[in-house]
Order: C-alpha cells, then sequence, then structure tokens
C-alpha cells in the first residue's frame, strides 16, 4: 500500500494537505489495522494529498490522562506537539475518536494548534465534493444500526456525518434505544479499555450490544476502533457473530467501493 511518511514528503519538498493520526489501536490493534487500511485505500482512490507520522508518531497520551497521570499525558503531548510543529501540520484526520478529541481540544493549551478533522468528517466531504461515490449496491437495503462513540458524539456534537454516510450507502439506518445524545457508552473509554471492569450486575459492553441486537441489524457501524472491540466482544459473548458483523464506517465505504 502506498503510505508517505511525513519525514519523505517534507524531505522532498511536498508537504502533505493533511497529516493522517493513526493512533496506538491503528498502528499496532490486529483489528484496528483493517480500518486503517480500509481509511488509506479510499484517501489513495480520492487523490488526497497525506502522510503518516510513522515511527514519530507516540501515544496522543489519551488513556494516561483518563486513568489520572496528568504528567505522564504532558510529556506525550509535548514531544508530539514538537514533531506536528517541526512539520508545520496545519490539518490532521484521524479513525480513532480519542486521538480526535485529545489533539483537538487538550492540545491547544500546550501548543498544539491544528484544524482536526475525524474521518467520519473527511469521508463526508469527500463524498460532497465528488471525490469518492457510493452507490450502495452490497449494502443496499442491509439493516444497519450506528454506535455513537462517546469522544465524537456527545464529546464533539458529531452525529450526521456517519450517519449520512451509512444513508448514503443504501442502507436502511435503525436507531438504537440509546443514541445520539443519549448514547450509551460501549465501556471502553476513559482508559476502561485497560483494565477489568468493576463489579456490577452486567459489563456495559453486554448491555450495549443487547440494545443493538434489539433492532435486528446485519451490521452495528462504529466509527471508533475501542468501541469496534467492545462490541465485537459483545457479540461473541452473545453468540451471534455468524448474523451481526461489526465494521467501522471506512471499511464500509471501502468495500462498498470494491477497492
Amino acid at each position: 500500500m502506498k503510505v508517505p511518511t511525513m519525514a519523505e514528503l517534507f524531505a522532498a519538498g511536498k508537504p502533505p494537505e493533511i497529516l493522517f493520526w493513526v493512533g496506538c489501536a491503528g498502528s499496532f490493534d490486529d483489528r484496528a489495522k483493517k480500518i486503517t487500511k480500509a481509511f488509506v485505500q479510499i484517501l489513495n482512490k480520492a487523490g488526497v494529498s497525506f502522510a503518516v507520522l510513522g515511527t514519530e508518531e507516540s501515544c496522543t497520551g489519551d488513556p494516561a490522562k483518563r486513568a489520572g497521570n496528568e504528567f505522564l499525558f504532558q510529556m506525550q503531548a509535548m514531544t508530539n506537539i514538537e514533531v506536528l510543529n517541526g512539520y508545520e501540520v496545519k490539518k490532521v484526520v484521524t479513525a480513532c475518536p480519542h486521538c480526535f478529541n485529545t489533539i483537538k481540544n487538550e492540545y491547544p493549551g500546550l501548543g498544539g494548534n491544528y484544524e482536526v478533522v475525524h474521518h467520519t468528517q473527511f469521508l463526508r466531504q469527500l463524498l460532497e465534493e465528488g471525490k469518492i461515490s457510493l452507490e450502495g449496491g452490497k449494502y443496499k437495503g442491509k439493516r444497519i444500526t450506528y454506535h455513537d462513540p462517546c469522544y465524537l458524539g456527545r464529546g464533539n456534537q458529531v452525529y450526521e456525518a456517519p450517519r449520512e454516510l451509512i444513508r448514503k450507502l443504501d442502507a436502511e439506518l435503525v436507531e438504537m434505544k440509546s443514541c445520539k445524545q443519549r448514547g450509551l457508552c460501549c465501556g471502553a473509554g476513559g482508559a476502561q479499555m485497560f483494565k477489568e471492569p468493576e463489579k456490577g450486575d452486567k459489563d456495559i459492553n453486554i448491555a450495549r450490544t443487547e440494545q443493538a441486537i434489539d433492532v435486528q441489524p446485519e451490521i452495528i457501524a462504529a466509527a471508533c476502533p475501542f468501541c469496534n472491540t467492545m462490541m465485537t466482544d459483545g457479540v461473541k459473548n452473545k453468540e451471534k457473530e455468524a448474523s451481526i458483523a461489526v465494521m467501522d464506517i471506512a471499511e464500509l465505504i471501502a468495500s462498498a467501493e470494491n477497492l
């Protein structure tokens, strides 16, 4: 796959239009790597000038901050900001709402000011500009329910971009009982991804998966690698993996476009 690094393009005197911030999940998690590849396929197909930081990219510091380690967060953030500012980055696109929220809302206070866009917003923009086309096809009439990631939805009020993309696939968008402003967390945010849940009656990702199953979808669409993991685990717990797929919006578009 053609994935240029910022260092390569900068050395050639061709700074890209956008920096694609991959994030830890998109770089290292086997499932999330598929989301990264799908998004890169779309960027290449649309002729977008982009680059990644590669080995120069470090964790944004989101899990450290949410777990209460402000010192570690600031160390990680400052390292990233130095790299981004060194490359004179103006626009950042990421497929992870945690990275999106942190770079957009936490980095300005530490000297990192960029236009930060979530990949669903960017994909919608590509669609509006005619750089990608969605003629449904594969997903025409399929029942798809969309799970709002906390840091994308309630955290940053991004509700419509992902839903518009699902509708453009000619799919039937069915909403869960808790959606948009009343969306239910998948259970991974706030660094919960990296620890066992507290004692209780039911794991939150199971409760959320049950809400999804209630609307009888063929696909649960996600827009966050953490949510993808938690919903996939929930579907497995309910032994529904044969009938319900969990897919990122970018994967839906890449496969609809047959990239």
